[in-house]
């Protein structure tokens, strides 16, 4: 067989050659911009002669602190395009971990949005690896900034070449993009994807029994550009000519939602918090959502509430995928096999709520202390995972990837089971898990449980030091507006009961304005229990 190389800017050229009609809309701060995968593409080929030009050669990491659109789409390919390293930073990070990212992974030029720019003024002294700044902008001129050496983006696409050439010598096993963790203890760590990884991430994306991402549907990814390469999507659509939707900066649940009426979107991708607040929004505005035919959630488990409300009142199918940074990061999605078509709708959700299966290409095993788990939904253990878009080791860490990655398996952290059809359903992360007397409880189900009741618009479990059994979990609950004052703790523990052995059952429930969150949208537990650590619960 032939040996070419998969390599990331051949995605784009299939775009620019086979669907160069079809569009990129593009949502920033000045409104709504629409350009062709033609167009897309010769700005692409400007810009990464541009940058060649200040000076960005084979391997040498180009930083993007960007929101999801055209500009950072074009960043996308033309980084790796020229054999550079596409660093998406997470613009939510702390000034302390974007001056450690940057200059952990020693970014030579930062591109940079125009919103951002008093982000980075802050930290300039501190990132000495970077020679240059480009401005992300609409305006005509660049935006004051103490930023030196700065450009202006848009002036530096117009005097580069429409025609550069991509080397044709890449191999497929060299770096082409990076991200890092959101780091929930400790520094971030980087992981490096090569072209062949997200190459075939990106085939796997359009498989019917993933998220059949084709030509005719309207992509909208709400996930970050800067998370986890916004779950693959922007790779796959362009390769698939697919029509994308960028929603831009500081969107709204009623941005989205009017860009959902307005352009027509089919499939879009978020954590659960950006679906809890479209659904707020739809149940207060009138929005035409017919053309959707799949919501994507990730990140951490929806609530059944979440899905059945989105399924039965507004007819949107409801997709679980599971992965992590680590994973590239599509590694399970929850897909029905064909003979569980005719079980009950109830049964159908039950399935449906977990993580899924594990897509093609990838292998699993979860296991604890005895070995691999039964497959009985029912025994706890670590996922562990290899493949070709599984990261085999952390930039820079060999501590850190020794303890990650070991005999060939990433050792993911995440606690689950496994059913006999091979369904994987997440109960918790390793330092989430309560232990209680024992025996373990797994947050996860008590959250999903309490976000059921109509009161509930957020809750979270964590453990608390118990001087019987070990922990015990509390919950934290934000009640939804119309809901507060009327709600109590026992109406909680009530609705809790039936369904939850009686030691399972959270001592306390305490409400809150609002839950700790990571900066990709997840519950940030380790603040939460912080904040919760001085709480007694009683001996039960």
């Amino acid at each position: 067989m032939m040996n070419t190389q998969l390599t990331v800017f051949s995605l784009l050229e299939r775009a620019e050659r086979y669907f160069p009609k079809k569009h990129v809309v593009s949502r920033t701060h000045s409104g709504i911009r629409r350009l062709s995968y033609a167009e897309i593409g010769k700005r692409t080929r400007r810009l990464s002669s541009a940058l060649e030009k200040l000076g960005v050669k084979r391997g040498d990491r180009v930083g993007t602190l960007a929101w999801n659109d055209h500009r950072h789409l074009e960043a996308y390919f033309a980084i790796p395009g020229m054999g550079a390293v596409l660093h998406t930073i997470n613009i939510r990070l702390s000034l302390e971990h974007l001056t450690y990212i940057i200059q952990n992974a020693e970014d030579k030029v930062l591109l940079i949005d125009e919103g951002l720019v008093t982000l980075i003024e802050k930290i300039k002294d501190d990132i000495p690896s970077v020679k240059a700044f480009v401005i992300l902008t609409d305006r005509n001129q660049l935006p004051e900034t103490t930023l030196e050496p700065a450009y202006h983006y848009e002036t530096l696409v117009s005097e580069g070449n429409e025609n550069y050439e991509y080397p044709t010598d890449i191999d497929e096993n060299e770096s082409a993009g990076m991200c890092y963790t959101s780091a929930t203890t400790g520094n971030p760590k980087g992981v490096l994807y090569t072209h062949r990884s997200i190459v075939l991430h990106s085939m796997t994306v359009g498989l019917a029994d993933t998220l059949a991402l084709s030509e005719s549907d309207v992509a909208m990814p709400v996930v970050p550009m800067f998370h986890v390469n916004a779950w693959g999507l922007p790779f796959s659509a362009a390769w698939f000519g697919t029509t994308q939707v960028l929603p831009g900066p500081h969107f709204t649940p009623k941005v989205l939602a009017e860009l959902i009426d307005n352009e027509r979107v089919t499939i879009t991708a978020g954590v659960p918090t950006i679906w809890l607040g479209l659904l707020n929004e739809l149940e207060s505005g009138n929005y035409d959502t017919q053309s959707l035919r799949a919501i994507v959630c990730g990140g951490s488990a929806a609530p059944k509430g979440l899905i059945r409300k989105y399924e039965e009142k507004y007819n949107i199918p409801f997709i679980h995928a599971y992965g992590m940074t680590e994973t590239s990061p599509v590694a399970t999605v929850s897909r029905l096999k064909s003979y569980q078509q005719d079980l009950s709708y109830e049964e159908k959700l039950e399935i449906r709520s977990k993580q899924g299966l594990l897509v093609p290409g990838l292998e699993a095993k979860i296991v604890n202390h005895q070995g691999e788990v039964k497959w009985d939904g029912k025994e706890m253990g670590e996922l562990l995972l290899r493949g070709p878009w599984i990261a085999d080791s952390y930039y820079k860490e060999p501590e850190k990837t020794a303890e990650a990655v070991k005999e060939g398996w990433l050792h993911t952290g995440d606690i689950a089971t496994i059913d006999e059809e091979g369904t994987i359903k997440l109960v918790d992360r390793t330092k989430d898990l309560v232990k209680s007397g024992g025996e373990w409880i797994s947050s996860v189900d008590l959250e999903n449980a309490l976000m059921a009741h109509e009161a509930v618009f957020e809750a979270a479990v964590i453990a608390v030091p118990h001087p019987r059994w070990q922990e015990r979990p509390v919950a934290a609950v934000v009640l939804k507006e119309d809901a507060k004052d009327k709600v109590t703790k026992d109406d909680l523990l009530d609705f809790l009961a039936p369904q939850f052995a009686n030691w399972w059952l959270p001592d306390d429930v305490i409400f809150m304005e609002e839950l700790p969150k990571t900066s990709v949208g997840k519950f940030l537990k380790r603040e939460l229990r912080d904040q919760l650590q001085d709480r007694s619960v009683e001996l039960r």
